[in-house]
């Protein structure tokens, strides 16, 4: 979802533990998955923390460290679907969180994200699903769906979109 929010005062490895619970990998396995997971979605340092003393950035990361202990290490069959999980996330953990999931679909995953942020989905997604009013407008490669005319289209908004200089994706800049 969008957001997740607990009301209880469990500590940050208990919150990520429970994406362990549909598997029976054995209590050492799952706390070296949980600590794997903690680092990956970079919040190890809150470890022992209670998830309720968390900033809404905090908390957005011990929730993809749930997702990720859940689906570790990725693999075929497996699908994630996450609804803007770059929110409330600083520049640095927007790229730290897409990451991530991009691992788990170079593992094999199945990965769905939903994004508002073109520049993050042009650097780290595939294929790309443009929708205007809840229907299809667009669908190809980044370069084939991020241009200045589907863009305008659907946002209303003119943009320049300008190949990136490293590492060749479109880059979206608004006029």
């Amino acid at each position: 979802p969008q957001s997740s929010s607990l009301n209880f005062a469990f500590r940050v490895e208990e919150v990520v533990a429970m994406g362990r619970l549909p598997h029976a990998s054995g209590r050492a396995r799952d706390a070296q998955i949980v600590q794997e997971a903690l680092r990956a979605a970079d919040a190890a340092h809150l470890s022992g923390r209670s998830y309720l003393a968390l900033s809404g950035g905090e908390r957005q990361r011990v929730h993809l460290a749930r997702v990720l202990a859940q689906l570790w290490p990725g693999g075929a069959g497996q699908i994630l679907l996450l609804d803007e999980p770059t929110s409330m996330l600083d520049p640095l953990h927007q790229h730290t969180c897409l990451q991530a999931t991009r691992r788990l679909a170079e593992a094999g995953a199945a990965v769905l994200v939903i994004l508002h942020d073109l520049n993050l989905a042009a650097r780290y997604c595939d294929r790309l699903l443009l929708l205007e009013r809840g229907r299809a407008h667009a669908f190809g490669t980044p370069a084939e769906v991020l241009r200045a005319e589907p863009l305008q289209a659907v946002f209303g908004l003119e943009v320049l979109v300008q190949t990136h200089p490293e590492r060749g994706h479109p880059l979206i800049v608004a006029r």
